[in-house]
């Protein structure tokens, strides 16, 4: 498969009327925001606020399916809160909520829409279907749309239980494997775009899927849907920039390593007629990469600040924060000696597949079987 790059025009000359009315209206609605909440908020978290409109606005520049996305997250979230009347009990009194965009609900419909979109990737590429490949990039994005959805209305689900117990929905291993979930899948649409090529799909998913599975496992074998206070250490601010950017570092692994699997398979002659080339695997994995070690080492840093804060020290070589820096030596090396041409074709994909183990030990393993400061999470 013969596939080039697309070069799109410079970021100013795409910008329309619906780009600077995009824009207005994040303003417009971190300016509500401000107003209604700025007694609540420490000048750190203000200044975030105000930050995440140009952000939020240039990344719709960048990538124009970002703002309908955001627009549905919002009309959803919104809606869904209007249905609350301020209490809890409506959601098991109201068909909406029951059924469709309350957080439990929501969550299950973005579990489904990823299994089905697995499926149709993977038909599409066995059976060169572009409908069954087009149908698995729509409900990849349904997924986005109502995973997004069900972690704002579960925020605001956690401040109706109680003022006090109201947080970010990233805080357990039930809601970081959903934002690990939507990270991911957004990184790989992002690809897919990019390159004008869907076949990806049927491998990259199968790692999504995986989280799939354990949120399932997670929600009916050990009934940890249910919204639970702060542990006191996670009271912080940070928490709301830290694992984010942690999870974009994560999920970007995720999809580099996947891609090193499809490279695999391709260099052995393995489906390799109805993937792209060699060399737009490697360019996809290498890209991945940069952008997980560039947000693994923001997070890194604001976990060393969050430490200081929390524990009196940026480092204390407490077993979570040294595999993170096992991850990010090991990506560091990575890297570097693809940059230099030392490894290059299958032994870089190797690697890749090899540093998703890596990272998925320092994500899930640690906190799992090491006892240390960050033992939070427990199955």
């Amino acid at each position: 498969m013969d596939l080039v790059l697309t070069q799109p025009q410079p970021l100013l000359k795409r910008i329309s009327w619906l780009d600077w009315l995009f824009a207005v209206a994040l303003a417009l609605g971190a300016g509500y925001a401000y107003g209604q909440y700025v007694d609540h908020l420490s000048y750190y978290e203000r200044a975030v606020l105000i930050g995440a409109v140009p952000t939020f606005a240039w990344l719709g520049w960048f990538w124009k399916p970002i703002k309908p996305l955001m627009a549905g997250i919002a009309i959803l979230s919104l809606f869904a809160i209007s249905l609350y009347h301020g209490n809890l009990a409506r959601m098991d009194q109201t068909f909406f909520l029951q059924y469709l965009i309350s957080s439990q609900a929501a969550i299950m419909w973005m579990c489904t829409f990823l299994v089905l979109a697995t499926v149709s990737y993977w038909v599409g590429l066995l059976g060169r279907s572009e409908f069954a490949l087009q149908a698995g990039t729509w409900l990849t994005w349904t997924a986005v749309l109502m995973g997004f959805t069900g972690l704002m209305v579960r925020w605001y689900e956690s401040y109706l239980i109680s003022p006090s117990v109201g947080h970010i929905p990233i805080s357990n291993l039930y809601e970081v494997f959903v934002l690990f979930c939507l990270v991911t899948s957004l990184i790989y649409l992002y690809y897919e775009g990019r390159y004008a090529t869907r076949q990806m799909g049927a491998f990259v998913l199968l790692v999504v899927t995986a989280a799939v599975g354990f949120i399932l496992w997670y929600t009916f074998d050990r009934q940890a849907e249910d919204i639970q206070p702060l542990v006191p250490a996670l009271q912080s601010w940070w928490m709301k920039i830290h694992v984010p950017a942690n999870f974009i570092g994560y999920g970007a692994f995720s999809v580099a390593a996947m891609m090193g699997v499809t490279y695999l398979f391709a260099s052995k002659g393995i489906l390799a007629s109805r993937l792209p080339k060699l060399e737009v695997m490697e360019d996809i994995m290498y890209k991945a990469i940069s952008v997980g070690f560039v947000f693994f080492t923001i997070a890194t840093i604001l976990g060393a600040m969050w430490a200081a804060q929390a524990w009196g020290g940026y480092w204390s070589w407490d077993p979570k924060e040294t595999w993170a820096l096992i991850v990010w030596l090991n990506y560091a090396a990575w890297l570097h000696l693809r940059m230099i041409n030392w490894v290059r074709g299958p032994a870089l994909a190797w690697w890749a597949v090899g540093g998703l183990l890596v990272t998925t030990f320092a994500f899930l393993g640690v906190n799992m079987f090491l006892s240390g400061l960050h033992s939070y999470g427990h199955l």
